[in-house]
């Protein structure tokens, strides 16, 4: 009885850490922070040389996700591949993140979860050749509000951030130096409301709007110019130009899409279609690359 209860335990192990695997060549790692073991995926591009300096790019699950959900939602592993950049997926505690008033037990529980970030900067730019002004950071959803947070006290180490379908919800925001932001969202987005407000999703918390998001980011960056254009038929585009340090502001608005990573996948049944007017990944890494740190 005891050994069939043994290898029925083994058996289940190994289902599950097999359903967690990475479907793209990426590798977990651990690292020990503020007495917790933490977790991350880490995709190092096809033909990496030490020899070179890459940008890393840290992607940010949303709430209830993980760092496997974030690589197959939004294809920045397959699309490492084809920049040659290393992204890298940390797994939040209790999959959510500390950004401020949002969301779940990390903010309940006052996780340091910047403290974590600024470790993982430090833990992979020793390991790997990374170009120190070439860090972005982009998420989802509650990822995407923990980028701001990022954005906010972790300044000195990053270039730019691109957040998904998120706002920020950071209790202070001080940043000492200035930080480009692009930004996609959807005017379908009922979970996190473009105009602000209580979403539909379980965090059940009041969103910002992005325009208040927007106006405190062109004080902080100092910017000089706004524009808005229509994108395309199906996205409206603003613009804050002439920035402290060259940085930039830009929002992107679809109008399809709801909740999603535009161009991705959606990562469950009853998820909103993602939407198919911008392609994320393509906009965010060319506004990355025009956007170094000084």
């Amino acid at each position: 009885m005891k050994t069939r209860t043994i290898i029925s335990i083994l058996i289940s192990l190994f289902a599950f850490s097999a359903c967690q695997r990475s479907k793209f060549d990426s590798e977990y790692e651990t690292l020990k922070h503020d007495g917790e073991k933490r977790s991350y995926l880490l995709h190092v591009p096809e033909g990496y040389s030490s020899d070179s300096a890459v940008a890393l790019i840290i992607a940010l699950h949303g709430g209830t996700g993980s760092a496997k959900n974030i690589e197959e939602q939004s294809g920045l592993a397959d699309f490492s591949d084809e920049k040659g950049f290393i992204l890298c997926s940390p797994n939040g505690l209790n999959r959510t993140w500390n950004a401020g008033n949002c969301c779940g037990k990390a903010s309940e529980n006052e996780v340091d979860d910047v403290g974590f970030i600024s470790a993982l900067i430090d833990e992979v730019s020793a390991n790997y050749s990374i170009n120190s002004k070439q860090i972005f950071f982009t998420g989802m959803s509650n990822g995407a509000m923990m980028s701001y947070r990022l954005a906010c006290e972790l300044s000195d180490k990053i270039a730019a951030i691109a957040p998904v379908a998120g706002t920020m919800v950071a209790t202070e925001c001080n940043p000492s130096q200035a930080v480009s932001v692009v930004h996609f969202h959807s005017y379908e987005d009922e979970n996190v409301p473009y105009d602000g407000g209580i979403g539909n999703g379980i965090s059940d918390h009041y969103n910002p709007p992005l325009d208040s998001v927007f106006n405190a980011w062109n004080g902080f960056n100092n910017c000089a110019l706004s524009t808005y254009f229509s994108y395309n038929d199906n996205v409206d585009f603003w613009s804050w130009l002439n920035c402290t340090d060259s940085t930039e502001l830009q929002l992107y608005i679809t109008k399809d899409g709801g909740h999603s990573w535009p161009m991705g996948i959606a990562p469950r049944k009853n998820a909103d279609q993602p939407s198919v007017a911008i392609n994320a990944n393509e906009v965010m890494w060319h506004f990355f690359m025009s956007h170094p740190k000084p």
